[in-house]
């Protein structure tokens, strides 16, 4: 999304933040997933977006994108797991209403992806 290696993003995250609770083959499974997919994902979110992928701010396609992995490639994770998470980053690094354009942008694509886990 930024250009940079997905090596060099994993460095640095391992050099700013603790990574002695972390997951890393989560982390790691992720963060090369979220990279490697990142036109299919963008294909997949269009259709729920009400706007276009451009005028999205950086920081809210970033947690879309990831939310939407999660959603697709990690069923162990439950979707409101998903949701939850993406809507707590959105909080924390995003614009002041950005969660609430995340919760409902991920319940959209959960209804579609996880509807099974949603019925049950």
């Amino acid at each position: 999304m930024n250009k940079q290696a997905v090596t060099e993003i994993e460095a640095e995250f391992r050099i700013d933040y603790d990574f002695e609770h972390v997951d890393l083959e989560f982390f790691q499974a992720v963060l090369r997933g979220v990279v490697a997919q990142h036109n299919a994902l963008d294909a997949y979110l269009e259709p729920l977006l009400d706007r276009p992928l451009n005028q999205l701010d950086p920081i809210e396609l970033a947690v879309l994108r990831l939310g939407l992995f999660e959603l697709r490639e990690r069923i162990d994770v439950p979707f409101k797991v998903v949701i939850n998470e993406a809507v707590s980053l959105a909080k924390k690094f995003g614009a002041t209403e950005s969660h609430k354009y995340v919760n409902g942008v991920l319940d959209k694509a959960a209804r579609g992806l996880r509807s099974v886990e949603i019925e049950a």
